[in-house]
């Protein structure tokens, strides 16, 4: 089974939906169930593929049944949850950090080797907790937590999410702001650290509040990747089709409200 690897960088916040509250927010993100991480599922982003080949207008209708199924079929199209990779913190002694981890790293190389794209044995650091492994040559603070030097970032490790990254001047940024945490510090970001934005409907009339609601966003510059896979040739190339032009997917909530923009890159940097 032919597998392909593609990266998303964010453009702007992103709203993957939950469907139910969580405490004082009303519209959480998606999160993985064990790990509280954000994600895209997969139906979700087949979803947003499939809007994306019928606006296009490129692939006629029979073939968009045969490549993403219809309610009686799967189609021929395989596409997992959309995982994330990086996270962006707000620092408070530099512009922001791309913060992740070795869990993080791992579960990428783990389905990189699923694709087929095994390379060269990769040795991913783990720093202590409190401790950070990156650029710099002092404490960083990351919100109002505090975190040591434990090292540089590996090369390898920067080559690997720099292929993940569709534009250039981002990632070229990643040498001095991507840095490694561990496990727990970040899983403690990616479950706090998040953007809260009050939204609000106003009455016409007397211009006063009428339905105040609290929403959870993804901020911009978060990085993350997708497999997908073809159980017939050609599902993959179909699809790669769609984005020579305009490599950019629209993805979850409040598009008319700007959210939800995506730009990809095919691991490799192919088309």
């Amino acid at each position: 089974m032919k597998t392909e690897i593609l990266g998303l960088l964010a453009e702007t916040s992103i709203h993957p939906g939950s469907g139910q509250d969580a405490g004082f927010v009303d519209l959480p993100v998606a999160r993985e169930a064990a790990t509280d991480y954000p994600v895209i599922v997969g139906s979700s982003f087949k979803g947003a593929l499939l809007d994306r080949a019928r606006s296009e207008d490129a692939i006629d209708e029979t073939t968009q049944k045969r490549v993403f199924g219809e309610q009686e079929s799967a189609g021929a199209l395989v596409v997992s949850d959309v995982r994330l990779v990086a996270l962006p913190v707000r620092s408070l002694t530099s512009t922001y950090k791309w913060t992740t981890s070795a869990h993080l790293i791992e579960r990428l190389l783990r389905d990189m080797q699923r694709a087929g794209r095994n390379g060269k044995p990769l040795e991913v650091p783990r720093p202590e907790k409190c401790k950070y492994i990156g650029a710099g040559d002092r404490d960083l603070y990351l919100e109002e937590r505090q975190f040591g030097r434990a090292g540089d970032l590996p090369a390898d490790v920067l080559g690997l999410l720099r292929s993940l990254v569709a534009n250039e001047s981002a990632a070229a940024r990643l040498k001095d702001q991507l840095v490694i945490l561990h496990d727990d510090d970040f899983a403690w970001f990616a479950r706090y650290g998040l953007a809260v934005n009050a939204r609000n409907v106003l009455d016409n009339e007397t211009k006063t509040s009428k339905n105040l609601w609290y929403e959870e966003t993804i901020p911009p510059d978060s990085l993350f990747y997708c497999l997908l896979a073809e159980r017939s040739d050609d599902a993959i190339a179909t699809v790669k089709a769609l984005f020579r032009e305009r490599p950019y997917i629209r993805v979850g909530a409040n598009e008319t409200v700007g959210q939800g923009w995506f730009a990809i890159q095919w691991l490799g940097g192919d088309a």
